[in-house]
């Protein structure tokens, strides 16, 4: 955990399953106002999905479209540029958040292979020892996927599989999203105010 609340996050979106998610995270980030500012970075195969899943083809104005509006926090970065401000650990980001996380993701990053914006930025936070949060989602999971779930925990990283919570009761799809998402931030210090709490 970082210091300090959050103020500056990386998101990154891979090619998995679960673009619903991302686009309840990403609204959750947009209105919390601790966040001053969010560098967003989507993969090619993660554009694919989005395409599918959410009906948004093409790579201009994706964070407006994903959102449904424009955001002045939320800025996308291209995941061929190795040289953007959060592939340096001098950038001060605080965290960072891929999510969902494809097992070829959690693999690179496991490995060190940080060939890409989104696999160097999340480098960047394991050698920084900055909170670093992993949305795998796949099943069944192979031998394969889970050493590299052990080698990304070993080096830092938490492992916070995309499933969703029933017990809430969520009376949509984007509740169930939504209230995933607000347990990722609640796990970087940042609760929201109307999440679901259990009472026993």
């Amino acid at each position: 955990m970082p210091n300090h609340l959050p103020q500056n996050l990386t998101v990154a979106t891979t090619g998995a399953s679960g673009s619903l998610f991302l686009q309840q995270f990403l609204l959750a980030v947009e209105r919390d106002q601790r966040i001053q500012t969010v560098n967003f970075i989507a993969s090619d195969s993660a554009l694919r999905v989005l395409a599918e899943e959410l009906a948004l083809p093409g790579r201009d104005k994706l964070v407006q479209r994903v959102l449904g509006h424009a955001s002045s926090k939320i800025h996308q970065q291209a995941n061929s540029d190795i040289g953007a401000n959060i592939a340096s650990g001098s950038y001060p980001a605080d965290a960072m958040v891929v999510l969902p996380c494809s097992v070829g993701t959690l693999s690179r990053i496991a490995n060190g292979d940080a060939s890409h914006l989104i696999e160097r930025a999340a480098d960047v936070c394991l050698k920084e020892k900055r909170p670093l949060v992993l949305c795998v989602r796949e099943t069944p999971l192979n031998k394969i996927h889970i050493r590299n779930m052990y080698r990304a925990a070993d080096a830092g990283a938490t492992v916070f599989p995309l499933i969703p919570a029933l017990y809430n009761l969520p009376h949509s799809l984007e509740d169930m999203a939504r209230e995933f998402g607000y347990r990722v931030l609640a796990h970087l210090g940042l609760p929201q105010p109307d999440a679901y709490r259990w009472k026993g």
